[in-house]
C-alpha cells in the first residue's frame, strides 16, 4: 500500500491530528493546520493562537513560499512608567534564565491570520474538519506527558502569574502547583473559541469580539495593543533564502527573520572545510563547528553595526564577505523561544514545514478563550537593541527557520526546530549530520550537539570524553551539560524519496514521527 505521507512533531497527539487529516484525504497543509491547532491544546507552553510563526510551503505545482505570520510591534508605544512589564526567572535545573512578561510584553499576534491565509491558499478540507481533533481534545482532555509537565514546571512563574492562567493550568490533585504528569489537561474555553472561530473566520479575532476583549484587557492593565494593531495585521508572503550546500539545495526563512540567513551563512562557511572528512564527534569536527558558530555570531554583530537590519542580514550572503570569513575559519582549524516545530509531507509531493512560538507567554489569558498571549516584546533575543526601543508597527525578527533540503537525486528533507537562539545551530548540525556524515534521520536528530553564543561554548552530554579536554582548552569559557537537554533545540524532520517516507522526532523535546500508510 502506498504511504499517505509522514509527520514529525513534538507530541503524539499533534502527530495523530495530522495523521487523521491525511487519512481523511487532506494534503500536507491541511494536516499541518490540524497539527497546529492540536499543539495549542497539548503543547501550551510552545504553541498558542496568541503567538505567531512561519510556514515554508513546497508543492510540485506552486512556487516555494514562506508564510510569515509572526508577531508585529504595536503602532504606538506607551511611556515606560505606564507599562505592565516585569522579569521572572525560569529554572532549568542547572541554570536559570530571566524572561520578561506582563501585558506590555505582548506583540500583535499573527497565528490566527496565518492559519486562515494558509487554509485559503493551500488547504483542501473545511476549516471545521481541521479544527475538530483539537476541539475534541480541548473539551475531553489529554493526559499530560513527562516533557510537557517538565516545561510547565520551568515556566511556572508565568503560568501562575494571573488567576486566569493559574486556574487553567493548576493541578487537580495539588492546587498549589501546576498540572503534573499523568493528570488530564482540558481547555473547554479554547474548544468553544475554536468552534466560533471556524464559523466566523479571522475577523472574529482581529476586528470582532476577541479583538475588543484583547484591547480592553490592555487598556485597563498597562498593555499596548489597540484595535488598530489588530485590524491592520497582515500575513506576509516571502521567497525563501536559497543556497547550495554540497550539491543540495537548501531553502529556509528569509529576513526580517535572521535564523535562516544565519544557517545559510554557516553552511557557506563550512562548504569548503570538507567537514565530512572528520569522524562525527572528533576534535576536528567539533572545532570546525564551534568556530563556524563563533564566526557566524561575529559576522551578524558586525553587519548589524553598519547597516539596517534587513539589508545587513542579506549582506551576510555576499560572496566577498563569505570569502573573508572562510579564510578565518580555515585559519582556525587544527590538524586534528518556547517554540515547537512540525514537519508534514504527503504522497502528492506537498511539503509543509511550520515553526510556531508564543515566546514563553505573557501570563495573561484572553478572557474566556483559553488562549495565553505572547511575550515577544519581552524576549531579549528578539529585542537586540533593548526593551522598548523597537520600531513601531514592524514585523519582529525571529530565529525560527523552517527549512527544506532537496538532494541531487530529488530526495526532500523537511525540518525545523524550537529553541530560541539554539534552534539555528540545532538545524545546522542536523543538516551536516544528514548531508556530510550521511546519518539516518534518527541519529542525525538525536546525536549530541554544541552551541556557541555570547562567547560561551555549551557542550551537550554524549560526546566521547577523550575529545573534550582539548576542545575545552580551545574554548576556555565553556559549559559541560550532564545530560541531553531541550536547551539544544528540538529538530523534527521528515523525508521522502521516490514515494518512500521516513521521519524522526527530537527526543530532547518529546518528539515523535510517524509514516502514515
Amino acid at each position: 500500500m502506498k504511504p499517505l505521507g509522514a509527520v514529525a512533531c513534538g507530541h503524539p497527539e499533534t502527530a495523530k491530528a495530522a495523521e487523521l487529516i491525511l487519512r481523511e484525504g487532506g494534503n500536507a497543509f491541511d494536516a499541518i493546520l490540524a497539527a497546529h491547532f492540536m499543539a495549542c491544546v497539548v503543547e501550551p507552553v510552545l504553541a498558542s493562537l496568541g503567538g505567531g510563526g512561519f510556514l515554508l510551503a513546497h508543492s510540485n505545482d506552486r512556487l516555494d513560499i514562506i508564510y510569515d505570520f509572526f508577531a508585529q510591534t504595536p503602532h504606538v508605544p506607551l511611556p515606560e512608567g505606564e507599562l505592565d512589564f516585569y522579569p521572572i526567572d525560569a529554572n532549568f535545573g542547572t541554570t536559570t534564565q530571566e524572561f520578561h512578561i506582563g501585558l506590555a510584553s505582548v506583540a500583535t499576534p499573527g497565528a490566527v491570520k496565518g492559519v486562515f491565509k494558509i487554509h485559503q491558499d493551500l488547504a483542501t478540507l473545511p476549516m471545521k474538519v481541521l479544527a475538530q481533533p483539537a476541539i475534541e481534545a480541548a473539551r475531553n482532555g489529554v493526559p499530560v506527558n513527562g516533557f510537557q509537565a517538565y516545561i510547565l514546571d520551568i515556566v511556572s512563574p508565568i503560568f501562575s502569574a494571573t488567576p486566569e492562567s493559574r486556574q487553567q493550568y493548576q493541578s487537580t490533585n495539588h492546587p498549589e502547583s501546576l498540572i503534573a504528569e499523568g493528570e488530564r489537561l482540558s481547555n473547554p474555553q479554547f474548544a468553544n473559541l475554536l468552534e466560533a472561530l471556524v464559523t466566523e473566520g479571522s475577523d472574529f479575532f482581529y476586528q470582532g469580539e476577541i479583538a475588543r476583549m484583547i484591547c480592553d484587557l490592555h487598556a485597563a492593565g498597562g498593555g499596548q495593543l489597540t484595535l488598530k494593531d489588530l485590524a491592520n495585521y497582515r500575513v506576509n508572503l516571502r521567497d525563501p533564502v536559497r543556497i547550495d550546500y554540497q550539491q543540495h539545495q537548501v531553502l529556509t526563512n528569509p529576513p526580517p527573520s535572521c535564523g535562516g540567513t544565519l544557517i545559510a551563512f554557516a553552511l557557506n562557511l563550512l562548504e569548503h572545510t570538507n567537514i565530512a572528512q572528520y569522524e562525527f564527534g572528533s576534535q576536528s569536527h567539533l572545532y570546525t563547528l564551534a568556530h563556524a558558530m563563533r564566526l557566524t555570531n561575529e559576522a551578524r554583530f558586525q553587519a548589524l553595526l553598519t547597516s539596517p537590519r534587513d539589508s545587513a542580514l542579506l549582506h551576510l550572503l555576499d560572496a566577498d564577505l563569505l570569502q573573508q570569513y572562510r579564510r578565518k575559519i580555515l585559519g582556525n582549524l587544527h590538524s586534528l523561544r518556547g517554540t515547537t516545530h512540525m514537519s508534514v509531507m504527503d504522497s502528492m509531493g506537498n511539503v509543509a514545514s511550520m515553526t510556531v512560538s508564543n515566546g514563553e507567554g505573557c501570563g495573561y489569558m484572553i478572557p474566556d478563550t483559553g488562549i495565553m498571549l505572547n511575550n515577544m516584546l519581552g524576549e531579549q533575543d528578539l529585542n537586540p537593541d533593548g526593551f522598548f526601543r523597537w520600531p513601531a508597527n514592524q514585523r519582529m525578527t525571529s530565529m525560527m527557520a523552517p527549512t527544506l533540503v532537496i538532494s541531487p537525486e530529488g530526495r526532500k528533507i523537511c525540518l525545523g526546530s524550537g529553541g530560541s537562539n539554539r534552534l539555528r545551530t540545532a538545524i545546522l548540525q542536523v543538516l551536516i549530520n544528514i548531508i556530510d556524515f550521511e546519518e539516518n534521520l534518527h541519529d542525525a536528530v538525536n546525536h549530541p550537539r554544541i552551541h556557541f553564543e555570547e562567547n560561551l561554548l555549551s557542550i551537550e552530554a554524549g560526546f566521547d570524553a577523550h575529545v573534550l579536554p582539548a576542545l575545552c582548552r580551545e574554548f576556555p569559557n565553556h559549559k559541560l551539560w550532564e545530560q541531553k537537554n531541550l536547551f539544544f533545540g528540538g529538530v523534527h524532520t521528515v523525508t521522502e524519496h521516490q514515494s518512500e517516507f521516513d521521519g524522526a522526532g527530537d527526543l530532547r523535546r518529546g518528539g515523535v514521527a510517524k509514516v502514515i500508510v
